[in-house]
């Protein structure tokens, strides 16, 4: 498993088992996790009987008991139970529960007991019992399901993620056409090898095409200038250049942001945690650009050892992720950490070892747009627009400068606020103060809903609970993968497969996939035993060493990094095109390696 939340019920619905209001047979089927003691659940009780009687015979309705923590929880989820359990009145227990909760005062169950006709407990005790196991095991159930809060809904089996209003619902039982969209977007964008795939199938679509009819006009696309004109000025650059050094930037801003979170609060935070996957970071880094350099000797061809050292985290977790539970969780951390170590430093040899010439006057003035930016977060600036602006400003300086103008995307990881955790305790006791003077009342008259002052008051609430970094890394995140990579896949990826490319590029091509499929991965397995050995960093049990080596030739991967280094480093088209066909036949052969290597379970060691 990746770790992501369960979409679907784990268990269900069965009409033997389960509590099922309306029409047994119905096409539609709501099911709810809640609790009788929650707020929201009273709310959501109003939606569902409107909702009831929308839909009439085409809904039926399922409530799964899953208690808030307390022993009114607990007590008025059995009580429903135990309704149902001895005299087939759960639904109307439900019912008085919802209307007289969720505050119930001492007394009030007995009462709503009585007031069923319900036997006593004293004398029903095994009822009792098998009330409280059937809590349990619908509270154990929504957990299996990703429930987290109440109430949780499933539609059809699916886990509703929208709001709770009835339109929203309603639109949702309805299986809008926009609905089926964003539930399948929604389900293919938390499946972990996702990110994966869309750059396979834009690399396989790009290889296509460029070996096909249209393989000159595609290439020719990309060299279109595009750009902007005022008044005698122009600013124009290739499609393709857009692409590498605009649109790429988006992804090395999130590069920036997932080390900065992994340095602050991650993986990285502590001296010992960080120690192995930096170690083995390092060892593969060196080795394969040892061994390339070795292999190319003193030819033109030399300055391309940084495509070795990089290693493509899309495609290296997705085939992680693929693999389930072969993979312990601490070796996908291991692994994560270490390739984020490799993006950081492809950044940083692009920034010193494959720029232009420099201008000192636009470095200049790079640095002062850096300083301000530095300033703003010294001075807790946490509004995203300031940011913007300047990061802007100095991706322009940064591309006129000379360096690669995608150092602007880490530059503003670096410098985008993290505040301190919130106090969430006072955080939620002011957001509920705010609703409560909101709701009171001799206010609620000719209200449609929440004043702008008090809206206002919950958006500055919302905006205190989640850092600056952690909503840029949230919100950014999706474009990058799923429009920046695969777009820089189709730009890139392209190459015609001709012999006489192979043929005169052998030793460049040995160089890359020697560096890629042995040096990436011996040099990771050696710099993480040389550092357990010397005692900086121990290797957790978790994991084997075989395991470990896997994980090594995995991230022999280098594909997107290592295409976009080969196009700094090499400006000849035929030498650009061979690269690339080593770097895909390099990273093929180390995926099918890594996948080999992981694909065996190591034999639990016997226990005494």
């Amino acid at each position: 498993m990746n770790g992501a939340p369960l979409q679907r019920l784990d268990r269900p619905v069965d009409l033997r088992h389960d509590h099922v209001l309306g029409n047994p047979t119905a096409a539609l089927t709501l099911v709810e996790y809640g609790s009788y003691i929650c707020p929201h659940c009273h709310a959501a009780h109003e939606v569902v009987s409107n909702l009831r009687d929308r839909f009439g015979d085409r809904l039926r309705y399922v409530f799964r008991q899953f208690p808030l923590p307390g022993d009114d929880g607990l007590r008025s989820a059995a009580l429903a139970e135990y309704a149902g359990a001895t005299t087939d009145m759960f639904w109307p227990a439900h019912d008085e529960l919802m209307r007289r909760g969720p505050a119930f005062p001492p007394g009030e169950m007995d009462a709503i007991a009585r007031q069923l006709d319900l036997p006593e407990v004293g004398d029903n005790a095994v009822a009792w019992e098998n009330a409280l196991r059937r809590v349990e095991a619908d509270a154990h159930s929504a957990r299996a399901s990703g429930a987290r809060g109440t109430p949780t809904f499933f539609i059809n089996g699916r886990r509703y993620e929208g709001a709770w209003d009835e339109a929203s619902l309603a639109e949702a039982l309805q299986n809008s056409l926009s609905h089926r969209m964003q539930t399948a977007t929604l389900s293919f964008a938390s499946w972990a090898p996702s990110t994966g795939l869309m750059l396979a199938v834009t690399s396989i679509l790009a290889v296509v095409l460029s070996n096909t009819m249209f393989g000159p006009a595609f290439e020719s696309w990309w060299h279109m200038p595009v750009g902007f004109a005022a008044g005698d000025r122009e600013f124009s650059l290739p499609l393709l250049e857009w692409i590498n050094s605009g649109l790429l930037s988006i992804f090395f801003l999130v590069v920036g942001l997932e080390i900065k979170h992994e340095v602050t609060v991650g993986r990285l935070a502590s001296r010992r945690a960080a120690a192995l996957p930096v170690a083995a970071s390092l060892g593969g880094m060196i080795l394969p650009a040892l061994l390339y350099t070795l292999v190319i000797g003193g030819t033109a061809y030399g300055h391309g050892w940084g495509m070795t050292i990089a290693t493509d985290t899309a495609f290296a977790i997705a085939l992680i992720a693929l693999l389930g539970d072969r993979v312990p969780v601490d070796l996908r951390v291991f692994l994560t950490a270490a390739v984020i170590v490799d993006d950081l430093a492809a950044i940083v040899v692009v920034a010193l070892f494959y720029s232009g010439s420099l201008s000192v006057i636009h470095l200049v003035g790079a640095a002062a747009i850096t300083l301000l930016l530095v300033l703003l977060n010294r001075t807790n600036v946490y509004r995203t627009l300031p940011y913007a602006v300047l990061g802007i400003a100095l991706w322009v300086m940064l591309h006129l400068a000379g360096l690669h103008a995608t150092l602007a995307g880490v530059i503003l990881a670096l410098v985008t606020p993290t505040r301190p955790p919130p106090n969430l305790r006072a955080l939620t006791a002011q957001a509920q103060a705010v609703l409560v003077e909101e709701m009171r009342a001799g206010d609620a008259v000719m209200k449609h809903g929440p004043s702008e002052p008090a809206l206002r008051a919950l958006d500055a609430i919302h905006d205190r609970i989640e850092s600056p970094a952690s909503k840029l890394l949230r919100t950014v995140t999706p474009w990058s993968s799923y429009v920046v990579l695969p777009l820089f896949a189709l730009a890139n990826a392209g190459v015609e497969w001709t012999g006489e490319a192979v043929a005169s590029h052998a030793r460049l091509m040995v160089a890359i996939i020697l560096g890629l499929v042995v040096g990436k991965p011996v040099g990771i397995f050696a710099g993480a035993w040389l550092a357990a050995r010397a005692g900086i960093a121990i290797k957790p049990d978790a994991y084997s060493w075989r395991q470990l080596a896997g994980a090594g030739a995995v991230a022999g991967i280098g594909f997107t990094m290592s295409l976009f280094i080969a196009g700094q480093a090499f400006r000849d088209p035929a030498d650009f095109a061979a690269a690339k066909v080593a770097i895909f036949t390099a990273s093929i052969a180390a995926g099918c390696i890594g996948l080999a290597i992981l694909w065996h379970r190591p034999e639990r060691r016997a226990t005494d």
